[in-house]
């Protein structure tokens, strides 16, 4: 099985980015799969955005919902992703998760839960993405 594919089959991805010092954050996510690609979305103030956008090479392992590793690590490069590319990205999470995606977008509406501004991230999975 290709690494995509082992990543793509698991319900969370474990997606580690780097700080500027280079020590790992690791962060359970929703993911879906489109062709080549891997997407995951995040809060738009959040530090995996700003950790992408300062270093791109991410970690990513199949995981469970509280970040428990299951499976083989694998690095990827990983772009934030803009307006358009986050709706599409909302789309295919919506789709895979279905009900469990409503349910979160409503216990979001609480107080002093998120800001509701979200970003994609569409991470490329390969053996060169690690540079």
């Amino acid at each position: 099985m290709l690494p995509i594919e082992n990543l793509a089959e698991s319900k969370y991805l474990s997606l580690t980015t780097f700080r500027k010092d280079g020590t790992p954050v690791a962060t359970p996510v929703w993911l879906a799969r489109e062709g080549d690609h891997l997407y995951v979305m995040t809060e738009a103030g959040s530090g995996k955005v700003k950790r992408i956008g300062s270093n791109p090479v991410v970690e990513l392992a199949p995981c469970d919902m509280r970040g428990s590793i299951k499976g083989a690590r694998v690095f990827g490069t990983a772009i934030v992703q803009d307006a358009v590319g986050t709706a599409a990205t909302v789309k295919k999470i919506r789709k895979r998760y279905g009900l469990m995606f409503k349910l979160i977008g409503v216990l979001d509406k609480f107080p002093g839960r998120t800001s509701g501004d979200r970003v994609g991230i569409e991470i490329t999975v390969g053996p060169n993405s690690a540079g």
